[in-house]
């Protein structure tokens, strides 16, 4: 849910999908912005850095990017940290890892996904 009580079609809590990954924040990260119908600001520009220089601008871009996107709309979860970092093997390939704490009451765990774009 997100802040303003509206329903965004992400369960909750979350559940673990067969690849290891939490299938509602990657929903929320990979949807484009604009994408979906009545929630223009849903989702984030992730897409639009493929083709940017892979340098700190961009890596911070990227991070400052999520970071914004999860906390609007999953106020139940905490991001603790954001790794954006190029790839050692491939110089054209960003790794983020993304550090959360899920928090519901008594309830509280903490988990990771990582993203390569």
């Amino acid at each position: 849910m997100a802040g303003n009580g509206k329903f965004i079609n992400i369960t909750y809590p979350f559940k673990e999908s067969k690849r290891g990954f939490f299938v509602e924040l990657m929903h929320l990260i990979l949807t484009r912005k604009g994408e979906r119908l009545y929630m223009p600001d849903f989702g984030t520009d992730l897409l639009k850095y493929i083709f940017e220089p892979n340098d700190s601008k961009t890596l911070g871009d990227i991070r400052l990017d999520i970071t914004e996107t999860v906390k609007k709309y999953m106020p139940n979860l905490q991001v603790n940290d954001v790794v954006v970092e190029q790839m050692k093997n491939n110089e054209h390939v960003a790794s983020i890892k993304i550090d959360y704490t899920v928090t519901d009451g008594v309830f509280q765990e903490t988990d990771f996904v990582i993203i390569q774009l």
